[in-house]
């Protein structure tokens, strides 16, 4: 006799799977990097000394890719019709945050909006109030708390729902309201998982953040025990070619390793 137990998942996850259906069709490709950021956090640590509103790792490394990629604006480029960009003046930041809903553990959205531009502090706050905010299970992806109509979007068929992604694609307009053109995904920063992983998203370009790792790396040729942040960027072949986007990643990590703006 088999013994199984059924368990159902909150209608959050149906987004969450057909984003992923739908990103399965983005010309991603994906840059796989080490950074060494043992300098970035022991900046951080002094930044927060004596500070009643402390800053986390994670809100500052999404205000430093904010600031470096609106140098690269064409990285976060939308596709219009066949042979057209359409650059957006603000870098708003899709992340995810995990809060408890009906006793599970589900991922949220998050849209940091004008990332380029806001302290970290208030990339901060945002975040915090996130986790604090109480949220139903109708909450889907498609933006921070879910409209009248978008509340609809459980009740289609498989196909409805595909389409309805397609559509917010072709209109990137709508699409940057709805989620941003940039996806942040993080594992967590602290942790015993190494490696990366290889997210899937629907966005022009796209970071999933590995935990931090201690290991041994060559400074001043010298082999010293650093902290590793292991990243993968997804990025949209369809709007940015390698040149320009392997010049963004090398900045990016510049920037990430020696903790600008700290």
């Amino acid at each position: 006799m088999l013994k199984y137990k059924t368990q159902k998942f909150p209608a959050s996850r149906i987004a969450t799977i057909d984003v992923c259906e739908t990103g399965k069709r983005k010309h991603h490709v994906a840059g796989l990097i080490e950074l060494d950021v043992t300098e970035s956090r022991e900046k951080i640590k002094h930044y927060n000394k004596g500070k009643s509103a402390k800053i986390s790792f994670t809100a500052w490394l999404i205000s430093v890719i904010g600031s470096t990629i609106k140098k690269y604006e064409t990285a976060s480029s939308y596709l219009s019709g066949k042979n057209k960009l359409m650059i957006f003046e603000d870098i708003n930041i899709s992340i995810v945050v995990e809060k408890d809903l009906d006793g599970e553990k589900v991922p949220v959205p998050l849209i940091i909006e004008k990332a380029n531009e806001i302290p970290v502090e208030s990339i901060n706050k945002q975040i915090v109030d996130a986790r604090n905010m109480k949220l139903s299970n109708k909450d889907i992806v498609l933006q921070r708390k879910a409209a009248r109509l978008e509340k609809l979007y459980y009740l289609l068929p498989g196909f409805m729902r595909s389409y309805v992604w397609k559509y917010v694609l072709k209109h990137p307009k709508l699409a940057f309201k709805k989620m941003g053109n940039v996806a942040f995904t993080s594992l967590g920063t602290e942790g015993k998982v190494k490696g990366w992983f290889i997210p899937i998203s629907v966005h022009p370009i796209c970071f999933g953040i590995s935990p931090i790792t201690k290991k041994p790396a060559v400074v001043d040729n010298n082999i010293k025990i650093r902290e590793i942040l292991n990243m993968t960027i997804l990025s949209d072949h369809d709007v940015i070619d390698g040149a320009p986007m392997a010049r963004f990643i090398s900045e990016l990590s510049k920037n990430i390793e020696t903790g600008i703006n700290l």
